[in-house]
């Protein structure tokens, strides 16, 4: 009796693990798609022309070819790898421009960081080049730590480092390196 109960246990055993052999599959591949699933945007969006108001009056207008979405991260942000244009106004509806060839927004901080070739543009025909510079939406308030360039109709100044409020009215250009002035009649 032993020996027929060894026997038939032998047999259940092999039977059970026969099955549980070819029952299982390789999910290799799948496990893999699971990370990069959880790295692709949510949403893209194309064409984007955002507008940002406060108290019914425009304070900004954000274009993009494209925008990719990462909101389902646990520090969201959105992208936008093809640039964008920013137009910032101030209370008396002057517009300063800012164009950027990339740009991210961080949703939990907004801040917005501008990256390659930026251009800032303002009303009295004043310009800011920089390879990367940030804005700070809570603060109203530009800067970088990066070397940038101050083109103005009298003078050009470049340094390394940049702050500046969102009407570019006050500003700062920390570590001058060159200050060049202009003749009045001189163009750029």
């Amino acid at each position: 009796m032993n020996y027929k109960s060894s026997y038939h246990l032998f047999y259940i055993v092999t039977a059970f693990a026969v099955t549980m052999f070819f029952s299982c599959k390789n999910n290799f591949k799948e496990v893999q798609q699971i990370g990069v699933r959880q790295n692709e945007p949510i949403g893209i969006a194309e064409n984007i022309n955002l507008k940002y108001t406060d108290s019914g009056r425009l304070k900004a207008n954000l274009l993009s070819p494209k925008m990719l979405d990462f909101s389902n991260r646990d520090f969201s942000y959105n992208e936008f790898p093809n640039g964008v244009v920013l137009h910032l106004f101030d209370e008396r509806n002057k517009k300063s421009i800012i164009v950027a060839d990339y740009a991210i927004v961080y949703n939990n901080t907004d801040l917005i960081d501008l990256r390659g070739n930026v251009l800032i543009t303002t009303e009295t025909k004043d310009s800011i080049f920089a390879e990367q510079l940030f804005y700070d939406q809570k603060r109203d308030w530009v800067f970088s730590n990066k070397p940038v360039r101050y083109v103005s109709p009298t003078k050009i100044v470049t340094g390394n480092a940049f702050d500046s409020n969102r009407d570019f009215t006050s500003y700062g250009i920390s570590e001058v390196t060159s200050t060049v002035y202009l003749d009045d009649d001189s163009t750029l």
